[in-house]
C-alpha cells in the first residue's frame, strides 16, 4: 500500500471552533477525539458537521482499551461505527494501552507488557475491531512511566509484531517517544530506528512537563526543541508522513498554534527535499520541487 500524505494537520478543539467555521484557516487536515461525538446529536456534531464539509478528518480514540482484558466492547464499536460513516474519515485510532477493568474506565492509558501473550491477545482483539468497523485501524504508542517485570522485548518490537500479525497501521506520536526514552533511559532515536517503515501512517507532535527527572505527557505547552530534532530523524527514515500537533490544555488562540504548525511544515519540507524522498498523495509540501 502507498501510504496516503494528508499533510499538516491540528487537533480540533472546542476553543477553536467558531474560529474555523467562520475563517476556513489553511490547514490540511484536522483530528477529532471520537468520544466527544459518539452521540445521536447536539452542538458539537453540528459544529463538526460544518467543518467537516471544509476539511478532511481522521479519528482518533482513547477509550477502545484494546489492550483490557474486559470483553470487547460491542456498544462502544457501534457507536464507533456510526461516526466512522457520518465523517468519513480517512483512517481510525486508538493507543495501544488498556483503560478499563471489570468495565471500570480509569480515564487513563495504561501500558502494557511486552511479551508474546501480550501480542497474541491483542493481534485477536484488533482482528474482530477491524472485522467490526470493516476497515483497518492504526495504533499508538503511549508515553511511558513503569515497566513490567515480565516484558522480555523493547516496545519497538511489540509494536511491530501487533501491527504486522493484526495486519494494521501505526500512528508514531514523536513526543511520546521522547518521553518513554527520558523516563526509562533509552536513546530515542534507536526507538525510530526499530519501528518498521512500511507500517507508520501518522506522527503525533505534542509538549510534555517535566516532574522532577521524569517526563510526563500533557499536551499544555508548545512543541520543545529536543522533540522538533527526533521529528526531523523521524522525517528521515520514514519519509513523508502525516503530521499533527495535539494541543488539550493552555491552548492558545489558533493562529498561534497554527505558528506553530507552520515549523513541522518548515522541517519536513527541508528534511525531504534535501533528501529528495517521495512525497504521496494529493498534498505537497509549500516550497517542495
Amino acid at each position: 500500500m502507498t501510504r496516503p500524505f494528508l499533510g499538516f494537520g491540528l487537533g480540533l478543539r472546542t476553543d477553536h471552533y467558531q474560529h474555523v467555521i467562520d475563517e476556513k484557516p489553511q490547514v490540511d487536515w484536522f483530528e477529532i477525539i471520537s468520544e466527544n461525538y459518539m452521540v445521536p446529536g447536539g452542538k458539537p456534531l453540528a459544529n463538526l458537521d460544518k467543518i467537516r464539509k471544509d476539511y478532511p478528518m481522521v479519528m482518533h480514540g482513547v477509550s477502545m482499551s484494546i489492550g483490557s482484558t474486559n470483553p470487547i466492547n460491542m456498544t462502544y464499536l457501534q457507536k464507533l461505527k456510526t461516526l466512522i460513516e457520518r465523517v468519513e474519515p480517512q483512517w481510525v485510532s486508538d493507543h495501544l494501552c488498556w483503560t478499563s477493568v471489570n468495565d471500570i474506565n480509569s480515564h487513563d492509558l495504561l501500558p502494557l507488557p511486552y511479551n508474546e501473550a501480550t501480542i497474541d491477545h491483542i493481534v485477536d482483539r484488533i482482528k474482530q475491531t477491524q472485522d467490526v468497523l470493516g476497515r483497518q485501524m492504526l495504533i499508538e504508542n503511549l508515553s511511558s512511566y513503569v515497566t513490567y517485570n515480565n516484558s522480555d522485548m523493547p516496545e519497538w518490537e511489540f509494536i511491530n509484531e501487533i501491527a504486522k500479525r493484526a495486519d494494521c497501521y501505526i500512528l508514531l506520536d514523536i513526543n511520546n517517544i521522547f518521553v518513554s526514552a527520558n523516563n526509562h533511559h533509552f536513546e530515542p532515536e534507536q526507538y525510530v530506528n526499530g519501528i518498521d517503515s512500511d507500517r507508520v501512517m501518522q506522527f503525533h507532535l505534542a509538549g510534555h512537563s517535566y516532574n522532577g527527572d521524569m517526563i510526563i505527557d500533557t499536551h499544555d505547552h508548545d512543541v520543545c526543541d529536543p522533540v522538533w530534532d527526533l521529528y526531523k530523524y523521524a522525517l528521515g527514515r520514514f519519509g513523508a508522513v502525516s503530521t499533527m500537533i495535539e494541543r488539550d490544555d493552555n491552548i492558545p488562540p489558533f493562529d498561534e498554534l497554527r505558528k506553530e504548525l507552520a515549523i513541522a511544515e518548515k522541517i519536513a519540507t527541508k528534511v525531504l527535499t534535501s533528501k529528495q524522498l517521495k512525497i504521496s498523495g494529493n498534498v505537497t509540501l509549500a516550497g517542495a520541487a
